[in-house]
Order: C-alpha cells, then structure tokens, then sequence
C-alpha cells in the first residue's frame, strides 16, 4: 500500500514540485480544490480528498477535511496497536505526510478587506489539521511552509523517512504558525481594542544581532504584528551587522527626526539620548548646528537626517566617527565617500511613522500606553509678564520637541533652531539643568530652555536665568508654581505652560 500525503496549501509557490517528488518516492497525494487543480495541471497524479471521505466539499468549500476519514489518518500513533486496529476496522489509511499553509488572512486585512472578505479567508480546517499533525509529530511530519520542502525532500530520499529531530522541529514551526494566525485574528476582531484582558501578539524574527547591550548577551530583533516596524522599508547600504544598541538608538533617532516637522533636520544620537538636533536651511546646514550642539558627545553616535546626503555632507561626516548613519538618499559620490569607512552602517530609510500604542518590558510582563505625541501649541500659555518674542517662541517649540525625546529628568537648550545644552537622565531637574548649562558654556547666554517636567522649586529657573537663558518652556503643575512663576518674573524671562508632561524613562 503507498504512503499516503495530504498537501492542500494557499501559497501555490513549489507545491507542484514538492508532490512530484514525493510521488517519485512512493507517496499517494490527497488534496482539496485549487491545490488538487495545481497540482493535476502539473502532471501530478491527486487523489481528491472527497474520494478518501466519500463526501463532497460543502458550504462553498468551507467543510472539506473535517471528516474521520482524514483526521483519524493523521491522529493516528502508528506505535499504538489498537490506534491501528481501529484505523482497519474503520478502512482508514495513516497519512504519513501533512503539507498546509493557511488561507491568507493576514495579507487580506493588511490590505484593507472588507469584513465579508476577511472573514472567509479565516481558515478552519488548515489550522485543524496543522495541529494534528504536529500534535503527532511522533508519527507524522507536518510541513507548514514552502521553506522546508527541500529539507524534507531531502530526508526521505536519503533516510527513506523523516527524521524524529526534523518532525519535532515541524511541529513546532507548525503550533508557532497556528498561535501567530490565530493572534492576528484576536488582534483584528479586537479593533480599536486599546487595553484587552488578554493580549495576543506575533512577534517575528526580523535579525540575529551582533550581541546585546554588552558583548557577552546575545540578541536578536522581532517585529510586532502590522506590518510596520523601525526597519521596514529601511535598506542597508553598508557596514558590519546592527547590533542591539544600533537599533535602539536608530529608533530613538528617528522618531525624534520624525517630531521636527518637514523642515530639513538632523539628530545625533549617544545612549539613546540626542546629544544635538536641529532644523536648518539645508540639511547641510541642520547637520552642521546638530554637531555643535556637541561635538564632544558626537564620537561615535547615530546620525538621522531628513534630506539626501550630497557628497559635500559626507566629508564632512566621515571627519567624525559615527556608527550609523540613516538618511532618505545617498547621491552616488556620497557612497564612495563612505565606502572608505566599511564598518560604517548606511542605512536608507524615509519618514518613521511612531505606532498608536507604545510598550515597556519589565521583569516577567509589559508596560503598555498610548504613543506619547507632542500637544498642540494652541494650548500653551505664557503665564508671566513677559511675553516671549516671535524668535523665542520658534525656539521653544523646537526645544519642547526635543526634550520629549530625552531622558528624563531633562533640560534641553536651544538657539536659531539648534540645541546648545541637553541634560538628560538626572534624578533632580536642578542638576539637569546644571548640565545643560554646562554643556553649553556662552552659547547659553540668549538660548531658551525646554524641561519635560514642571521645576518642583525656582532653583531650576534660577541656574537657567544665571546662566544668561532668556526663555523657559515647561508644563507646570508645581505646587510651587507660583514661586516657579514669581522667579522667572523678577529675573524678568518669559515662562510658558504647556499643561503636558513629557517624561521619558
């Protein structure tokens, strides 16, 4: 009696030349519908599955496999005696081999089906009979992708079976692809769904990493579910493999390049934190002030710019050291500029669009809220007796924009669309504002001052106002305000509420 080998599968990619090779090695293939079509248009000789059942598919093709006949052949552990006693008693053959893959339901919903349309792309007897097989494993081999049918090809030919290594590694390729499809579908019946009881996402493998934080931890990237992730659409033109911290200080690169609005901008990244941004008449021109923002803090950190580099601008970058390096477009001369430095990372990448809700891991769980997006300036209010001038007021706005993105407790100063000083990851705002000063020196005479959190005292505002800074933007709710407020007046510098926090941990 042949061995029996059930291929019914949505993506027709290789299938036609998987079950020929199986028929060449003794293999009896049952399929259903379009797959049994492909595979007949090819040559290849198909049982249909309504043969082995003895009833037709029904219900427009949704009832087809869910029949004793089949799931009894695949359920079957061929090492019990009576599980094979009860298969001859019924007249039902084991099945040897399952290949599945689902009905696209992803593809369609990514792609904005209807609910009509999405819904009958949920597959039913797919999902059931992947995971028989892979619940068999012992007996069966499940093959739920067109990516293992050379190995298993290869197996039988050599071996004359699947190997037990290679079918347990089937099966859980099997239940991996059932729990991720099944999430998708939790996840678009859930809609608009913010906080659910139980949460169901598919997180897959985008890239092995160098290593972790450190050397000594290895590390890899997995995208959540979407289809839109920090490294989608993103091209990499050059350089050694990303490492752990490249990506997160790439992401947090590019969502502040995302918050400076459309004029050219550049943002230097260290830990995480900018150490310099700013928007300018060029990209050039952003690129140039971001750097002497800090040109100190600058050595070896990530660049993000908005606009093509010329070769011009990498000149000028390759004079620093600089780890990654993301831009929109590379002119053909800038490539070659840069193509003298091979470990350099060049990565091609437009606008990152931040996700609706954003998440923290801690020990054993996550931290789950809403994406933290800047406010509009409409609610801002000056709350002194001096109003800031137009200039000033630009200023704030772009220092606000940048100390959302810095750790907190953070102070960012700021001049002509470039910061001058940032103080970041401080545990009291007094001592970050210290060092935003400090970092500027004279370039703080005349600046204006962002912090993300109100100042729980006046000493903050007074460093400030010592230090020359004319303008101050913070998002009040001290119950010291009023003394905040009093300070800023008798040193006679503008004070906007924004009436929103920024923290960043």
């Amino acid at each position: 009696m042949k061995r029996r080998a059930l291929v019914s599968v949505s993506d027709k990619a290789g299938v036609a030349e998987f079950a020929r090779g199986l028929c060449e090695l003794g293999f009896e293939i049952v399929s259903t519908g379009g797959t049994a079509r492909t595979l007949k248009e090819s040559g290849v000789p198909v049982t249909p599955v309504s043969e082995v059942t003895g009833a037709p598919e029904i219900l427009g093709g949704r009832v087809k496999t869910l029949h004793p006949k089949i799931h009894g052949g695949i359920l079957a552990d061929r090492s019990d005696p009576g599980h094979l006693r009860q298969l001859e008693e019924l007249g039902i053959r084991p099945v040897e081999l399952v290949c599945i893959n689902l009905y696209p339901f992803e593809k369609a919903v990514e792609g904005g089906a209807e609910e009509s349309e999405a819904v009958e792309q949920i597959d039913i007897g797919g999902p059931a009979m992947l995971r028989a097989a892979a619940k068999n494993f012992r007996s069966v081999a499940v093959v739920p992708s067109p990516e293992f049918y050379a190995e298993v090809l290869g197996e039988l030919r050599e071996l004359g079976e699947v190997s037990s290594g290679l079918r347990k590694r089937l099966a859980l390729a099997a239940f991996r692809r059932t729990a991720a499809y099944d999430a998708r579908i939790a996840g678009w019946l859930a809609g608009e769904e913010e906080f659910p009881e139980v949460r169901l996402d598919r997180y897959e493998r985008v890239a092995k990493l160098r290593y972790g934080e450190n050397p000594h931890q290895r590390a890899a990237y997995y995208a959540g579910p979407g289809g839109r992730h920090l490294l989608s659409d993103v091209e990499q033109l050059q350089g050694r493999e990303l490492s752990f911290n490249n990506l997160y200080d790439v992401d947090a690169a590019r969502t502040l390049l995302a918050g400076l609005g459309n004029e050219p901008a550049a943002v230097i990244v260290k830990h995480a934190n900018p150490c310099g941004a700013a928007v300018g008449t060029s990209v050039e021109d952003a690129y140039r002030k971001a750097l002497d923002s800090d040109r100190v803090s600058a050595f070896g950190g990530i660049v993000a710019l908005n606009g093509a580099v010329s070769r011009e601008l990498a000149e000028e970058i390759s004079e620093v050291f600089t780890e990654v390096l993301v831009a929109p477009e590379f002119a053909q001369e800038a490539r070659e500029v840069f193509a003298r430095k091979e470990n350099m990372i060049l990565l091609r990448a437009g606008r990152l669009e931040p996700p609706a809700l954003s998440a923290k891991h801690v020990t054993g769980g996550m931290l789950l809220q809403t994406t933290d997006r800047v406010e509009d300036a409409s609610g801002h209010r000056t709350v002194t007796r001096v109003e800031p001038t137009p200039e000033q007021s630009a200023d704030l706005l772009f220092a606000w924009r940048v100390a959302k993105q810095v750790k907190s407790n953070a102070v960012v100063l700021a001049r002509n669309g470039a910061t001058v000083g940032i103080g970041a990851g401080q545990m009291s705002r007094v001592d970050a504002a210290e060092i935003a000063v400090r970092k500027a020196g004279g370039r703080a005479r005349g600046a204006v001052a962002a912090s993300d959190a109100f100042f729980p005292f006046p000493d903050g505002v007074e460093t400030l106002a010592g230090a020359g800074v004319a303008a101050i933007i913070q998002p009040g709710g001290s119950k010291r305000d009023d003394e905040v407020v009093t300070a800023a007046d008798r040193l006679e510098v503008p004070m906007v509420f924004t009436g929103h926090r920024h923290f960043l941990h």
